[in-house]
């Protein structure tokens, strides 16, 4: 464990949402990780549950206290579960015009993924918006694949070069990981990377030797449908080997999506348990109960009806929904 690194995690699969939000602290500066938060637009042919977006609504006010906070802010990649956009959404990313990010990004050093090498172009394009948007309130903007920023006296926050989010040569591009070091200490945030897949992100992860890693697990409920069966095995043996490693080790994000994860993940609790070491979620490793509720959404519905309010919004064109409030 850390002593003297805080390490907090802010939204995740394990507290209700789409995300891996974490917030960092040493005695010489505050960081926050990848401030995003999202739900599914549509799970089980269904709209987020009210319960989802009050827990969405929770977490942005999470995030937003811990972005008061903090003096640097990065951006691992642009999908919306790891930045904030500029623009009103409340479907997916539980937004206002401008607003939000602007809470989250003004007089902050901000740390991205580079907008132009290794990136592909849905990503491209939201990584320009938000140097347009967002990105302008920020103090500074910065580049940050492959490099290390010193705070303070002792305080090291060091980035990888870009790995595939996911498997090798993935569709969906690449991300780069972060590692805080402090006083002899390493926690090491490495999101999307899908177990990890890529044999390469692994030597990386092994060779920062971190006391604490979260890691974004493999994508369970995407298997035989948008990834093959192979990669994800791939992404599990390859995380076999890291828990064996590395002390303790958050699994979050996409490997919690699906409901039998705990069943598949089996095997690395086994390794893990006899490495001496731990593998738990975050909401575990902040000493609170597991909220999953995307992959039960259709259990939500039929336990806890929507109101004749809320069922009347669902009714609204896909286009209006974005911009009209869910009555919760």
């Amino acid at each position: 464990m850390l002593t003297k690194i805080k390490v907090t995690p802010l939204a995740a699969e394990s507290f209700g949402v789409r995300s891996m939000c974490t917030f960092v602290e040493t005695s010489d500066v505050k960081v926050l990780l990848d401030a995003g938060v999202s739900l599914a637009p549509y799970r089980f042919s269904l709209l987020p549950h009210p319960v989802e977006f009050q827990t969405i609504a929770k977490l942005r006010r999470r995030i937003a206290q811990a972005a008061g906070q903090a003096e640097v802010v990065t951006i691992s990649h642009y999908h919306f579960d790891h930045h904030t956009p500029s623009y009103e959404d409340w479907v997916v990313n539980w937004t206002e015009a401008t607003e939000t990010a602007r809470q989250i990004y003004e007089g902050k050093t901000v740390l991205v993924k580079n907008p132009r090498t290794n990136i592909n172009a849905s990503q491209r394009q939201r990584a320009w918006m938000f140097q347009k948007t967002g990105g302008k309130h920020a103090k500074t903007l910065e580049t940050a694949d492959g490099k290390a920023f010193s705070f303070g006296k002792e305080t090291v926050l060091r980035f990888s070069e870009a790995v595939f989010h996911g498997s090798e040569n993935s569709m969906l591009g690449w991300v780069v990981m972060a590692t805080v070091e402090y006083c002899g200490e390493r926690f090491m945030f490495a999101p999307d990377v899908q177990g990890p897949m890529s044999t390469r992100t692994v030597e990386l992860i092994k060779a920062e030797k971190p006391n604490v890693l979260v890691v974004g697990g493999p994508p369970f409920y995407l298997e035989n449908f948008k990834v093959e069966a192979a990669q994800i095995q791939r992404g599990l043996e390859n995380l076999k080997g890291i828990v064996e490693a590395v002390p303790v080790t958050v699994m979050e994000h996409h490997a919690l999506r699906d409901a039998q994860w705990q069943k598949r993940a089996m095997p690395i609790y086994v390794a893990a348990a006899k490495a001496g070491h731990s593998l738990v979620t975050a909401a575990e490793f902040v000493g609170e109960e597991n909220v999953f509720l995307e992959s039960k959404r259709k259990q939500l519905y039929a336990e806890f009806p929507p109101s004749k309010e809320f069922q009347k919004w669902m009714k609204l064109d896909s286009k209006e929904l974005s911009h009209v409030k869910p009555p919760l």
